[in-house]
């Protein structure tokens, strides 16, 4: 299952800091991080997608505080 999130990304290089943080999550298949578009692409198991969309958020504020995941 994919799903696509609003980001507000402020660089091209926190964007694929992000992408990478999101993709070592444990059921993620796929993360796209787009600064152009501002959005994320994540893929994953549907039974996991809650702890994982949780796991993702804290994973990008890290990145750059304050920066959310919004179900597009």
């Amino acid at each position: 299952m994919e799903k696509i999130f609003k980001i507000n990304v402020d660089c091209a290089n926190c964007a694929a800091k992000m992408e990478r943080a999101v993709g070592k999550i444990k059921g993620v298949k796929s993360a796209t991080i787009n600064f152009m578009t501002q959005k994320a692409y994540i893929e994953a198991e549907e039974a996991d997608f809650d702890r994982i969309i949780s796991e993702a958020a804290k994973a990008v504020d890290k990145v750059d505080k304050g920066t959310t995941l919004v179900e597009i």
